[in-house]
């Protein structure tokens, strides 16, 4: 069976105490910036910009521009001002913090046999750090990526939420290519894990902790890190399959997409987004040109009438003709990405105001017969899977060329 684990980093790969590890390391970077910036005010700078971090859901915006909009601002300074001194900081002064650290020979032994099995693992740690800082702490549990071939480990100059939002989670499984493959989520956190994953629709085992009482259709268990495969074993693949059905998990995707698509898009150099992989497959560009109209034309305009009608007939439409019909090939890919995110960002602010009962309006498709305003989002979600999964084939074709 092939699976993606997707695995928390403190106190699930690496022994670390939050409420020991974070007031240290708060302390000690605003002390090595008091020369620069008073102490007080950079530690309230830094809480501030730490939760419009894990606030975020502008799928536009990287969390290192949230930080990096709310932080400098308030201490007067600019990035390129601090950018030196951080980076001493984090080269010298951050590996000292390893000592409040202690590594976990098991999730070692987990994460080397889920690789020989042929399993993906991510780690799926809060991406609240710059990558140096989530690099040094993987070596800390004597993970180092340099070891260990890790599908993605996010950080926050590459990822745009953070936990407990379930788009979190829909991102990360959107840079990994929307495997058909079920996927589940390892940590400690009840809320930050464990809920997070069931928001989505995704398995999970929360280490040393206890889930009685937590009900889920989705399997979902719970002991030490040695029994985690045990577990896994134990179960059989139906078990194991998400359910990305809930209005929750559905949001969560339609949020991760456009996310997604800044960090995979930008994979290929601009000489490459107008060019096909191999005859009949679609460029990068006209993927993007496809999810913009699609985005515009029908599945705004549909759900609105949905909303806004009784039963209205929605006519089918052959929009993969428009590749050809439009030349999207020879339209401009990044303006083509910008358009379609600023559609998503309306499509999902229509239902951010729905009521639970709304998700249950009918509808009569041309093709699908009876169906509701739940069943076109879904197949809305299920086509952003499909064109991530389509985009993640095209980068790798063009990857391997290179090679």
């Amino acid at each position: 069976m092939s699976l993606t684990l997707l695995i928390d980093l403190d106190n699930t790969l690496l022994t670390n105490s939050v409420e020991t590890f974070v007031p240290a390391y708060m302390k000690a970077l605003s002390e090595f910036m008091a020369p620069f910036i008073n102490p007080d005010q950079f530690f309230k700078a830094l809480l501030a910009a730490t939760r419009k971090m894990l606030q975020n859901q502008d799928p536009g915006c990287y969390l290192k521009d949230v930080f990096d909009t709310s932080f400098y601002p308030q201490l007067g300074v600019t990035p390129e001002d601090m950018r030196p001194h951080l980076e001493k900081f984090y080269a010298e002064v951050f590996p000292t913090l390893k000592h409040l650290t202690k590594p976990r020979p098991e999730a070692i032994h987990l994460v080397r046999t889920a690789l020989d099995r042929g399993y993906r693992v991510a780690v799926a740690t809060n991406p609240l750090f710059p990558l140096t800082a989530i690099e040094q702490r993987l070596s800390w549990a004597g993970l180092s990526p340099d070891e260990y071939p890790f599908a993605y480990v996010p950080s926050y100059e590459s990822i745009h939420f953070a936990k407990p939002n379930p788009a979190f989670l829909a991102e990360m499984l959107a840079r990994l290519g929307w495997s058909k493959e079920p996927a589940i989520m390892i940590g400690d956190d009840p809320d930050n894990d464990i809920q997070c994953a069931k928001e989505l629709g995704i398995p999970a085992y929360l280490v040393d902790g206890n889930i009685s009482g937590f009900s889920s259709p989705i399997a979902h268990g719970a002991g030490s890190l040695t029994e985690v495969l045990p577990w896994i074993d134990s179960l059989a693949p139906d078990d194991l399959q998400p359910d990305y059905t809930s209005p929750i998990a559905l949001q969560a995707i339609l949020r991760s997409t456009p996310a997604a698509l800044y960090s995979l898009c930008h994979m290929l150099p601009l000489e490459q987004w107008n060019l096909r992989s191999q005859p009949g497959e679609w460029s990068q560009t006209e993927i993007l040109c496809h999810l913009r109209d699609v985005e515009t034309e029908l599945n705004l305009p549909r759900l609105n009438n949905v909303i806004q009608e009784t039963n209205p007939f929605i006519p089918g439409k052959d929009t993969d003709r428009w590749a050809e019909e439009r030349d999207y090939i020879s339209q401009d890919g990044s303006q083509a990405l910008s358009q379609f995110s600023t559609s998503r960002m309306r499509l999902l602010a229509l239902l951010s105001q729905l009521q639970p009962e709304d998700w249950q309006r009918p509808a009569r498709h041309a093709i699908f017969g009876p169906t509701t305003l739940h069943e076109l989002v879904t197949i809305i979600s299920g086509h952003d899977q499909l064109h991530i999964q389509q985009l993640h084939s095209l980068i790798q074709s063009f990857r391997k060329l290179g090679n």
